[in-house]
């Protein structure tokens, strides 16, 4: 048994297969097998010595990363090999069949001792970094000076990637998608990665370059509010185009009745009204280029009645139709962009109508740089008040200058510095990670333009024309425009429709609801003694209702208005008293009952 004890366990994709005495040599055995090319080449074999267990995985969804193979301190890619590669002798397949390069999972990875350049490999490493940008995934190595930056925020600008205003496709005209963005005068990138040009990033734009300077700004720009120029808001910057697309078919019903696209008649049941339908056209469609309001009309449509009607005075039955018609949604006004009358799978006719909106950066909208320095919009300032430069150079954003520290986002500085040099030199600046631009370059250039090659320039209030005590930190950055548009979330109600059930507000913005005053908030109530408040906002703005309630039995009495009786359904007594109460609370004690358990209301004041 202690023999047993010292085999180690092999594991083929986590099924234990075996065990075997010289691990470490199988280990070696399997991977030289690997590199020349006796298994297949996407196998991975990692020894954990800890555990004594050898695991080999061969199964789908492995992310593998290719690395050239070092053997004793030197690595197996030569200057011959790039110059066959070069001139097309050989392929990448080839290299990896030589054993050259192998493509590492992350379980093998953790044996692996990687060197990120040529100049740092020693005995100890088993791989050398084809470049370090191989680390990082697609979306993250389109982030400039990524090296610079704190993880955590390189995660948050990769992710907003995904989130900013661009063109999606260059046939965003002939699209039907239900939600579509466009920004109106998307630009190149000063700064670049080379992953941008191998995606062609830059045919397919979704940023601006946005002259930042680094300030507070009278209380606006407070935690992570940002500071837009009004002009520069007025010149096309961050104009983007919102597009909301609305569909109706034209249904068949059993017995031969269906819908149709029209403009409903008086007679139609539900019928609102003349002025709601005259943006229609005859076809029931409303014309290309009309402007629409919320809850406005787009496609007229009637529908048969739900039942069949009863014969009319003459004998004859006369079918009333139903208005069904297709409206904008709340806060989704704009142009009609586009009309299109088609057939749908099932042969009926279908319509859809594209609505444009014109969206311009206001108070609330979010703005991001790619190093996940996002902000919203605190104050759009005339630019008369902004502050200027003495060569008049006003910036487009003022960030503030608390969001750097603690963020660590170097990146988002050295790219300021980098765009910058790029306005001056007029070329492009490359700020791929780990291979970018050094910063003393940017210096030079920004030297020899007469600038200070610290970035920082001596800025004068707009307002009071008096100059800025210290200098500040100035430069061009990629921002982008996130679809987090402000007119979108707004929610806002008085008094509106409630829940049948529990009789309380109806939740969501598109059913008009109420903004929930929760658990939570009320505990705050709670912990200040503001009981009257906590009485308002959980009982009268909520679901209050006032309830009989039976002396003697304690259960929820019965209110015959038709008798004009008031008695308890128990002992069928009349001294029943009103009491106020939550009309979920009431539903409570009906849903106990139902569980066969009675809940009994003590009543003691009765005045």
């Amino acid at each position: 048994m202690p023999a047993a004890r010292k085999l180690a366990k092999v594991y083929i994709n986590g099924r234990l297969i075996g065990f075997h005495n010289q691990p470490e040599k199988l280990t070696q055995d399997l991977i030289k097998a690997r590199r020349s090319g006796k298994i297949s080449p996407i196998a991975n074999i990692a020894f954990h010595e800890d555990t004594n267990e050898l695991y080999i995985n061969t199964d789908s969804g492995r992310v593998q990363r290719p690395l050239i193979v070092v053997e004793n301190g030197k690595p197996l890619l030569t200057e011959e090999h790039i110059k066959l590669l070069k001139n097309g002798k050989i392929t990448w397949q080839d290299l990896v069949k030589e054993g050259i390069i192998e493509y590492l999972d992350a379980e093998e990875e953790e044996n692996a001792l990687i060197a990120l350049d040529e100049s740092e490999l020693s005995k100890e490493h088993t791989h050398l970094e084809i470049n370090p940008t191989g680390i990082l995934s697609v979306i993250s190595s389109m982030i400039p000076y990524l090296e610079h930056n704190m993880a955590g925020k390189a995660l948050h600008g990769a992710k907003m990637f995904k989130q900013a205003v661009g063109i999606c496709g260059i046939n965003y005209n002939l699209r039907t998608d239900t939600e579509g963005y466009l920004l109106y005068y998307p630009q190149k990138n000063l700064v670049k990665s080379r992953a941008m040009d191998l995606l062609e990033l830059n045919a397919r734009p979704q940023i601006q370059n946005f002259v930042v300077a680094i300030m507070p700004f009278y209380g606006f720009n407070t935690l992570d509010a940002l500071i837009l120029n009004k002009g520069a808001i007025e010149r096309g910057l961050g104009r983007s185009a919102y597009f909301r697309m609305y569909e109706a078919t034209e249904q068949r019903y059993p017995g031969g009745q269906t819908d149709k696209f029209e403009v409903p008649v008086e007679e139609t049941e539900g019928y609102l009204g003349e002025d709601y339908y005259k943006k229609l056209g005859e076809d029931g469609l409303v014309q290309v280029e009309q402007y629409v309001n919320e809850k406005d009309i787009v496609i007229g449509k009637t529908s048969p009645p739900r039942f069949l009607e009863e014969i009319s005075e003459f004998g004859v039955v006369k079918e009333k139709r139903r208005d069904s018609s297709i409206t904008t949604r709340k806060g989704k006004s704009g142009f009609v962009d586009k009309v299109v009358v088609t057939e749908s799978e099932d042969g009926n006719k279908f319509a859809k109508v594209k609505v444009r909106s014109t969206m311009l950066p206001e108070v609330g909208d979010k703005f991001s740089s790619r190093h996940g320095q996002k902000g919203v919009v605190g104050a759009i300032v005339e630019e008369a008040d902004m502050p200027f430069t003495a060569d008049g150079i006003k910036p487009d954003l003022i960030l503030n200058p608390h969001s750097i520290p603690s963020r660590m986002t170097i990146g988002h500085l050295l790219e300021m510095l980098a765009g910058k040099a790029g306005c001056l030199k007029g070329e492009t600046i490359d700020g791929t990670p780990f291979n970018s631009t050094p910063q003393k370059e940017l210096e030079v250039i920004l030297k020899e333009r007469g600038f200070n090659p610290s970035g920082k320039e001596v800025f004068y209030d707009g307002i009071t024309g008096e100059k800025i005590e210290g200098k500040i930190f100035t430069g061009v950055v990629a921002y982008r425009r996130l679809f987090h548009l402000v007119a979108h979330k707004m929610q806002a109600r008085s008094r509106g429709p409630v829940q049948i059930l529990t009789r309380q507000p109806t939740e969501g913005k598109e059913k008009e609801g109420g903004l929930r005053f929760g658990e939570m908030e009320g505990e705050t109530l709670v912990g200040h003694g503001a009981s009257m408040l906590l009485h308002e906002k959980f009982i009268e703005d909520s679901d209050k209702v006032v309830e009989l309630v039976c002396e003697k039995c304690g259960i929820i009495a019965i209110n015959d208005q038709i008798r004009n009786r008031k008695y308890c359904a128990l002992c069928g007594g009349s001294k029943v008293y009103p009491v106020e109460m939550s009309y979920g609370f009431k539903l409570l004690l009906d849903e106990l009952k139902a569980l066969g358990i009675l809940p009994k209301l003590l009543i003691k004041d009765k005045a």
